[in-house]
């Protein structure tokens, strides 16, 4: 799906995204990420919800955003209890959508300017295929 939006300078809009994709500006990103409003932080570990662990949460952390939008893929699948207690340990919100409402989610968010971080699950590119 494409997003037919002004473009905002200087902040980190996506700009369309599909199951395996975002697109951030007019580069198409296929491997998870976190983004902010000023930040892109590329190869972000975790694929998918079950791979995602505590230390992967450290990056976000350090980013220090108000709410995270955590999207994992085609469909909303919750981590575990214990992951989604860190935010709550910390004051953090966290916004658990599949990929297109956790996309639109954060750039309304961003738009408001709240400091919000959108946390991508991507299953990234197989190797070997094309």
């Amino acid at each position: 799906m494409k997003f037919t939006q002004q473009p905002v300078s200087g902040i980190n809009l996506i700009r369309r995204y599909g199951a395996d994709f975002i697109t951030l500006g007019e580069e198409d990103i296929r491997d998870s990420c976190l983004v902010t409003a000023a930040t892109l932080t590329r190869n972000w570990a975790p694929r998918t919800i079950d791979e995602l662990n505590l230390d992967h949460l450290s990056p976000l952390f350090d980013l220090a955003p108000e709410v995270v939008v955590l999207a994992t893929g085609p469909t909303q699948k919750f981590p575990r209890a214990a992951l989604r207690a860190e935010f709550a340990t910390r004051r953090i919100g966290l916004e658990v959508m599949e990929i297109g409402a956790a996309c639109r989610t954060y750039n309304v968010l961003v738009g408001e300017e709240r400091r919000v971080l959108a946390a991508i699950l991507l299953p990234g590119s197989v190797k070997g295929s094309e």
